[in-house]
């Protein structure tokens, strides 16, 4: 019998917590665990679902976002370590781009899926994990002529 594959989901808080949570009807096929950023928003989601959390990083304060960036640098690899997941799907933002890095170099599969705010003009997120996403996913037809290898998905709204 074929083993099921291992799903990681990881997202920063707002938006893109939103949109990845939207897939929810995947979890019940597939061992899943989702990684996001500690707030008042993201406690309840540990009752549901199995989760790990990241320090919350807003860019605001550059000198402190280094410092909590490098920390979670660190504590997304440690999680890749110890969940071993086959597939990272991603909708982006913060320590999401150096999860997807990481199971690049650990040769696993990487699904972005851009966010649906964007209609015209890419992510720093998009723009760095393009190029070793396995399959990259844009929520509007006209960001084809963004990401020309994309595949449209239509909103997951």
């Amino acid at each position: 019998m074929m083993q099921q594959k291992k799903l990681l989901l990881i997202s920063s808080v707002g938006g893109h917590l939103a949109q990845l949570l939207e897939l929810e009807p995947l979890f019940k096929h597939y061992p899943y665990h989702i990684v996001t950023e500690k707030c008042a928003v993201t406690l309840d989601l540990k009752e549901k679902h199995p989760v790990s959390m990241l320090v919350y990083g807003a860019r605001n304060y550059l000198f402190r976002y280094i410092f909590k960036f490098s920390y979670n640098m660190i504590k997304t690899f440690c999680i890749f370590v110890r969940l071993r997941p086959d597939i990272v799907i991603t909708t982006g933002a913060h320590t999401a781009v150096p999860m997807c890095y990481i199971a690049k170099f650990f040769r696993k599969k990487i699904i972005f899926i851009e966010s649906f705010a964007k209609t015209d003009s890419p992510t720093l997120s998009g723009r760095l994990v393009y190029p070793i996403a396995d399959l990259f996913i844009v929520q509007w037809e006209s960001m084809k002529r963004v990401y020309p290898n994309a595949i449209y998905g239509g909103p997951i709204y």
